[in-house]
């Protein structure tokens, strides 16, 4: 094996929380090495929802003007309907004038995180490995030292600090670190596909979720088509798969009748992706030397979108709360046989509890209440309190509140300390 690299950060994964935590940590100074296992961002139906916590944060950033010249659409409604009427009617733009950003962008992940590391390039201290896979943990010592991956060149190792795994809700350095997220289920499973949008936008706009008897799903107004989300009982999907494609669109005709003869478009079941739900957290984020964000730490359900949203935030914490101390680990020549203060790490965890916890309490409950209840054949009735227009109002404006601007938004608190003179290069 070669001799090994060293960084000061080492973090597996180049999704939304492992890019802008490399980006606001290489910005304060700390040597940080990203590595992606694959080669390239291009992976469709990842998550595109960038709500108005991370468009202030990216603001923060001075990155929102780049942002905005990326081709995507901006949301303002979000609706729930039943053939009794609506459950959930919220409209952004009812927020106050003071939060500057009342909308959802609906932006391509891969033009989101090349966004991220075209920035992340102009600090020295920031590395970017593409199709290195990690393989699992440097331990010695009783602390983790960093991480061993594999790519064109073979297997390496890589001493830090600290290291980070960001790399998803089945996260290799997670599983090899032997830290198992506890599961709180989820009723269904989610087939995402695309139809064709009309030109005139006759039919709405907004991202709104449509229930039937047995049956829901969400569409997305992405400008030239509809994203939609359909949504199937837990382990069901080799049994649609059998009742081929032609009971899917119809299943999608009656539920999302304005589509249709355009269903037809879904003519391949390689126009279907399909998503395994579920629900789940660490205990301990942590294990000495270790630290695990994101999908890593927290599966999310895809009600609301908030996966992206919640990493990108854990991100911030994590640089806010841990960016000092290592800074003050990278002056110190024995580093990589000390261990960094394992209650400094702790601290992100404490700090991201409440917002981590109180999104999956919202999002358990709309899956037992509503979603569970739906796909088992139930026909749902508004509640009461729903069914006056004035107290929809307020209730949905109130989980619009939570959903999109979180339950402890974050903020750049990392000072930036230089910027290379050279321009991004490509990614």
């Amino acid at each position: 094996m070669p001799d090994p690299e060293s960084t000061t950060c080492a973090i597996s994964g180049g999704g939304p929380a492992g890019v802008m935590l490399g980006l606001l940590l290489a910005r304060a100074g700390v040597q940080v090495t990203v590595l992606e296992k694959h080669g390239d961002f291009l992976r469709d139906f990842r998550g595109d929802t960038v709500h108005p916590s991370t468009l202030q944060l990216l603001d923060e950033l001075g990155l929102v003007e780049e942002l905005e010249r990326i081709p995507h659409r901006d949301l303002t409604t979000l609706r729930m309907l039943t053939r009794e009427g609506p459950l959930i009617d919220a409209d952004l733009r009812r927020f106050p004038s003071t939060r500057k950003y009342r909308h959802i962008a609906m932006i391509p992940q891969w033009d989101f995180l090349t966004l991220l590391v075209e920035h992340a390039r102009r600090y020295p201290s920031f590395r970017l490995l593409m199709n290195a896979e990690t393989l699992g943990p440097i331990e010695y010592g009783g602390a983790i030292r960093g991480l061993r991956y594999r790519d064109a060149g073979g297997e390496h190792e890589l001493r830090a600090v600290l290291t980070v795994a960001a790399d998803g809700r089945r996260s290799d350095l997670r599983r090899a670190a032997g830290m198992i997220p506890l599961d709180f289920g989820a009723p269904m499973d989610v087939l995402w596909l695309r139809v064709s949008r009309r030109p005139d936008g006759d039919e709405g706009g907004g991202l709104t979720a449509h229930i039937g008897r047995g049956e829901m799903a969400a569409a997305i107004d992405r400008g030239a088509y509809w994203q939609i989300a359909f949504l199937i009982p837990k382990g069901s999907f080799r049994r649609i798969r059998e009742q081929g494609l032609e009971g899917l669109r119809t299943r999608l005709a009656r539920l999302l009748p304005f589509l249709g003869e355009r269903v037809d478009e879904v003519d391949d079941w390689d126009k279907v992706a399909f998503l395994e739900v579920g629900v789940n957290r660490l205990r301990r984020w942590d294990r000495p030397g270790l630290l695990a964000i994101g999908d890593a730490a927290h599966t999310m359900s895809p009600i609301g979108g908030v996966g992206i949203n919640l990493a990108v935030q854990d991100a911030v914490a994590t640089a806010n709360l841990l960016a000092e101390p290592l800074l003050r680990a990278q002056a110190d020549p024995a580093r990589f046989d000390k261990t960094l203060n394992p209650g400094l790490v702790q601290r992100v965890q404490r700090r991201r509890t409440l917002p981590t916890v109180g999104t999956q309490f919202v999002q358990l409950l709309a899956q037992r209440r509503l979603v569970g209840r739906v796909l088992d054949g139930e026909v749902p009735r508004p509640p009461a309190i729903l069914r006056g227009a004035y107290a929809r109002r307020l209730i949905s404006q109130l989980l619009a509140q939570i959903m999109l601007y979180g339950f402890r938004p974050e903020h750049v608190r990392t000072p930036e300390r230089g910027r290379a003179t050279q321009p991004p290069g490509p990614t």
